[in-house]
């Protein structure tokens, strides 16, 4: 990118080019859903060769189409690079969903400027559900606004008087399901997949979500595409995501997080802080 001020065209270009990688990925994806072996990493998460290969096809598009931008994945480069301009990439969000035969899992690809997430996009292949969105925050940038499905403008909802009760929905990962030691205000929902899990409130069917330990792939993306649906993010070990730190390896650094309706932060707040 030539500058900080940056024109129509090229995030239109940004958006083609997240929407039509994720897409072609993702069909290469399909055609293993449901039968890949997967393998245990050192942080019990699951991984198969095919996050491997998504991973080096995702840095490999990346670097012909923008050869000036970083990339930080969760499958090679773990490192946060001395680039203006990077890229966040996991490659199957949801790896276990995606070996076992859940057709819940995503292609999350983050744009971030200065150490900050300013466009996100998460692709869904088995349900054929893009989402993406931009948040300029303090950057400066000159750079669209809003967050959509399908290219359908999406909100965390427009009932404003919306309150918890056992027909509104809440959504859990798995490791945080301290929260149910004590009654819950909520339906509880659990997706498997970190950034569906954020993303069913930005787009209306959650009112809230809570992540105990993301790492940075799991958020890059969302974090822009929740705040620019009218959500709040809230770090739940009191220190702000953003800006990362160039030379710092992210490959073990959890990102705590809950995301609500602004109107519900603090009851929320109150109930979650037990995974911490």
């Amino acid at each position: 990118m030539k500058d900080a001020t940056t024109t129509a065209d090229y995030w239109h270009q940004i958006t083609n080019f997240a929407r039509s990688t994720s897409e072609q990925v993702g069909a290469e994806l399909i055609s293993a859903f449901g039968t890949a072996t997967a393998e245990q990493k050192s942080d019990g998460s699951l991984v198969t060769k095919y996050d491997k290969w998504a991973d080096q096809e995702l840095r490999d598009r990346i670097a012909e189409a923008f050869p000036e931008h970083g990339v930080l994945t969760e499958e090679a480069e773990h490192t946060f690079p001395a680039t203006d301009w990077c890229w966040v990439i996991d490659p199957i969000d949801g790896t276990t969903n995606f070996a076992r035969g859940v057709p819940l899992w995503g292609v999350s690809l983050g744009l971030l400027y200065q150490g900050t997430p300013v466009f996100g996009h998460v692709y869904i292949p088995p349900i054929d559900q893009h989402f993406h969105g931009f948040f300029s925050g303090r950057s400066g940038l000159d750079m669209p606004k809003g967050a959509f499905a399908n290219g359908e403008a999406i909100c965390i909802g427009t009932d404003c008087s919306a309150a918890p009760s056992n027909t509104r929905l809440f959504s859990l990962c798995a490791r945080s399901l301290k929260v149910l030691q004590n009654p819950f205000p909520c339906k509880i929902r659990m997706l498997g997949v970190a950034t569906y899990n954020l993303l069913s409130v930005a787009s209306g069917v959650c009112l809230g979500a809570v992540e105990a330990t993301p790492k940075i792939w799991d958020i890059a993306a969302v974090w822009v595409i929740t705040q620019a649906a009218g959500a709040s993010w809230i770090d739940l070990n009191g220190e702000a995501a953003f800006p990362l730190e160039v030379g710092k390896d992210y490959s073990t650094h959890p990102f705590p997080t809950l995301v609500a309706r602004p109107e519900l932060v603090e009851k929320f707040e109150n109930l979650v802080k037990v995974i911490l």
